[in-house]
């Protein structure tokens, strides 16, 4: 159980983004609120509270940030896109989960029935859904949007890209730190601190040697952030110049190198791969690439579903690998096997939260699945529609940013999309093994769509300069150019 200090960090956190707010320029206060957030604050910990979305590390910064951009500083965030499509999406995100609460009212009992004599005893049930919790869960939906439109709202320019990627390569430099203690002596520093471990000791264990989490949920998600640096390192320093370069060079070896001590063989392939695209490969090219990334991430439910993909082909090459490995996705496969005959009951609006749509035993009631992929976590929670709204929102800017740069020279486009467009594919796909969606994912995609809009209109780049005028930082009183200088 988290002890007192994960508590009080969760309370402390606006306390804290105030102070980000007041010391850093605007966009620069947005991007630590977040990211400072979602790395340092506890796993797991949450304060639920009745009748609203519970507030723990991924929506507390969130709030946080729309609370003092739209409130103190007077910014607008809108949650209302350009494209129509987009629109559309957002609706049906939000709303779409009212169906799901309305169908899903109903409790599931599980009772064990004695052969020898008529007895029947109950072993325990899954509350339905309460319309009274209705208002909670449509804004949860919005508050998983915020990073989202704070994304499209602040970093559609190159300057803020930049930005982005600057912090990527910074947090990550630091976070090593705790994450060589724990490769050295075992993850432990979530223990030390917050007085709990958060998952199962057994997933960091690889390759005779411990893999660093230290207050993330999973080693995978610690990876695929190192990963998401490696990435930003390479484009800073392509773009650089001089003694920058060199300096961002070493940052981009001594992640590369720190990556393969977190044992994660998927963000190793992810990097090799896609650092030679990143530095060699034209923008267009990049795009076309993650382009059909995001097609994948789309299709692939829906070939699971009809039982289209070649399981066997893919497990008997795992096993030509590496038995362990193959031990491990087969694990994978088999839980999807039962979600998924899960998820088909209910295939339309999905079963709703509190572990409904978990497989559980007929008579004790007891979990007998474990779900790993996002992608059938959302299909059995939220069915289809929940499943479309969401991939759609996520994969939409790499469609739109796309149809806009077809017809566009290279040299108008900004440098720094590319990083972010590849950090969201790389995402995506390793969302369909792992529930790796985080706010910052939600952040990348809302920066490449606000990107996009500007690209097909002009005039809302000065639009949206205009609403920067004035201070950008509580209390700061540096002129809006010296406040918007990239570090």
């Amino acid at each position: 159980m988290p002890n007192a200090i994960a508590s009080v960090m969760l309370i402390l956190w606006p306390v804290i983004s105030v102070i980000l707010f007041q010391r850093m320029p605007l966009e620069r206060a947005v991007l630590w609120c977040l990211i400072a957030g979602y790395l340092i604050l506890p796993p797991v910990a949450e304060f639920d509270l009745p009748l609203v979305p519970d507030l723990d590390k991924s929506s507390i910064p969130s709030l946080v940030v729309f609370l003092l951009c739209v409130f103190v500083l007077k910014k607008r965030i809108s949650f209302w896109p350009k494209p129509i499509l987009a629109k559309a999406l957002v609706l049906l995100f939000v709303l779409g989960v009212v169906p799901t609460v309305l169908t899903n009212r109903d409790t599931l009992i599980f009772e064990t029935v004695q052969n020898a004599a008529p007895t029947v005893f109950f072993n325990g049930a899954v509350p339905g859904l309460r319309l009274i919790d209705l208002g909670s869960v449509v804004v949860n939906q919005l508050i998983v949007l915020i990073p989202f439109f704070v994304g499209r709202r602040f970093f559609a320019s190159p300057q803020g890209q930049r930005e982005i990627a600057i912090a990527l390569v910074i947090a990550a430099i630091f976070y090593s730190i705790p994450g060589f203690v724990e490769i050295r002596l075992s993850p432990q520093v979530n223990t030390w601190v917050y007085g709990f471990f958060q998952h199962d000791f057994s997933q960091t264990i690889r390759q005779g040697g411990y893999r660093p989490l230290v207050f993330l949920e999973h080693p995978l998600w610690y990876a695929l952030f190192v990963t998401y640096a490696v990435l930003s390192a390479a484009i800073l320093m392509k773009m650089s110049k001089d003694k920058q370069q060199v300096r961002y060079g070493f940052a981009l070896l001594y992640l590369f190198g720190f990556l393969f001590l977190c044992k994660s063989l998927a963000t190793q392939i992810y990097v090799l791969c896609f650092i030679p695209i990143l530095l060699w490969s034209p923008i267009k090219t990049q795009l076309r690439i993650c382009v059909i990334l995001g097609v994948i991430a789309i299709v692939y439910p829906m070939l699971r579903n009809f039982e289209v993909i070649p399981l066997d082909a893919i497990m008997a090459q795992a096993e030509a690998y590496s038995a362990e490995r193959a031990q491990s996705l087969g694990y994978r496969l088999d839980n999807e096997e039962l979600m998924l005959a899960r998820a088909a009951e209910k295939p339309l609006f999905g079963w709703g939260g509190w572990g409904r749509n978990l497989v559980r035993d007929i008579q004790t009631g007891e979990i007998i699945s474990i779900p790993d992929g996002r992608w059938i976590i959302v299909f059995g929670t939220f069915g289809w529609f929940g499943y479309i709204a969401e991939i759609g929102l996520l994969t939409l800017p790499l469609f739109y940013l796309w149809q806009q740069m077809r017809h566009r020279d290279v040299e108008d486009v900004s440098p720094y999309i590319g990083v972010l467009v590849i950090v969201l594919s790389v995402t995506l796909l390793d969302m369909l093994l792992n529930a790796t969606l985080i706010p910052f994912t939600w952040l990348c995609a809302g920066a490449i769509l606000g990107y996009a809009e500007q690209l097909k209109y002009p005039n809302l780049d000065e639009q949206r300069r205009k609403l920067f005028q004035g201070n950008l930082a509580i209390g700061d009183t540096r002129t809006p150019k010296e406040q918007r200088s990239v570090m």
